[in-house]
Order: C-alpha cells, then sequence, then structure tokens
C-alpha cells in the first residue's frame, strides 16, 4: 500500500468499520485519494464520484496536472512558509474558488481553511490498477468552477474524459458550491451515485 496518509486512514477506517457497498466521492485532490483507494480496495466500492476532481495520468502528481501558473504559486508559497505548507490567497480564494458567493459567505469560509502539505501534491502516482479497474465510475462538474482555468486546464472534459466510460453529471456552481448551493450539490450525488 502507499505511504500516503490520507489513503492508508481511510482504508483502516473501512476495514475495521467493515464497510462495503458504497459510493466514494472525491473533490479537487480528493480525486487522487479516491483513485488510489480504488486500487487498495475495489472489492468493497459501489461506486466513484469524481467532483471536480483530479484524475492524474498514470505516473503523474496533481503538481503535474496543475496549470504553470499554479505550480509555481504553491511551490513559492510551500518554500516561503516555515513546513513546507501552501495556504491559498484569499484573492485567488474569493475569484477562482467561490465566485459564486456574496462576500461575507466568501470571506467566512476562507477562516475556515487551513495549510496544506505541499508533498502530497507533489507525489506522482502510479494509478495503474485503478484504470485497470471496472468499478463504476461518475464525474460531477460544476459548470462555473474556476480553480482550474476553463478550456485546455478545465476539470471537464480533461479530467473527466480520462475515467474511460462514466456518468457526467453537470450542475451550475464554482468549486465550493456546497457552500453556495448545497441542496443542489447533495440531489446532483444522489444523481451520481446511484446504481
Amino acid at each position: 500500500m502507499s505511504d500516503n496518509v490520507s489513503v492508508k486512514s481511510i482504508v483502516d477506517y473501512v476495514e475495521t468499520n467493515d464497510l462495503t457497498d458504497f459510493v466514494l466521492v472525491g473533490h479537487s485532490y480528493g480525486g487522487t485519494v479516491i483513485a488510489r483507494l480504488a486500487e487498495e480496495i475495489p472489492q468493497r466500492i459501489q461506486r466513484l464520484v469524481f467532483w471536480n476532481a483530479f484524475v492524474p495520468q498514470p505516473g503523474n502528481s496533481l503538481m503535474d496536472e496543475a496549470p504553470p501558473h499554479y505550480r509555481d504559486l504553491f511551490n513559492g508559497l510551500a518554500a516561503a512558509s516555515d513546513d513546507n505548507t501552501v495556504m491559498l490567497p484569499f484573492p485567488i480564494w474569493r475569484e477562482a474558488f467561490i465566485q459564486d458567493a456574496d462576500l461575507d459567505t466568501a470571506t467566512r469560509t476562507y477562516e475556515l481553511l487551513s495549510p496544506e502539505p505541499l508533498q502530497p501534491m507533489a507525489d506522482k502516482l502510479d494509478l495503474t490498477r485503478f484504470y485497470e479497474s471496472e468499478i463504476p465510475r461518475s464525474y460531477i462538474n460544476a459548470t462555473e468552477d474556476m480553480a482550474l482555468p476553463q478550456g485546455e486546464w478545465g476539470w471537464h472534459p480533461r479530467m473527466s474524459s480520462r475515467l474511460g466510460l462514466f456518468r457526467l453529471v453537470q450542475m451550475p456552481g464554482s468549486h465550493e458550491v456546497m457552500f453556495t448551493n448545497p441542496s443542489l450539490l447533495a440531489a446532483k450525488m444522489v444523481e451520481a451515485g446511484r446504481p
């Protein structure tokens, strides 16, 4: 198994609680986590749902899949920190991640953020077993998500098309639509996760 702490902690939780036949949802960086979980516990997962999530090509890291300006920004922020972490600047949060919120919501939710370690974003992922897996997959695409610039670097179809056969579920909203329209997101998760 990977030494990725995120993956190991979820595998341990699933096995300790003997969970089976569940839908696993990954958002953003979480796409890399659920792809790895599909390699570790495929027999337990009913469906994978990638919600505006990274689906790295085999051998790539999340940083390899990010636009150059984000790579430069994250590397610079991590280098300037005391502990190799990245804290997203508020203007990027406001304009690219949660532009569909009012300023109070954007500010309140930004205060919930904490610095993230750079290393998991830089770790190369083999993902050979994920790409060979036949676990059913869905992709939720929030159509106004600008966290990855739309077009060449956008989430859909760039990331979603890597899933092979998959169910596409689209909805309006930003990368942080869970704060701006949680009811619609919940309905779309149900739609994406149904058998």
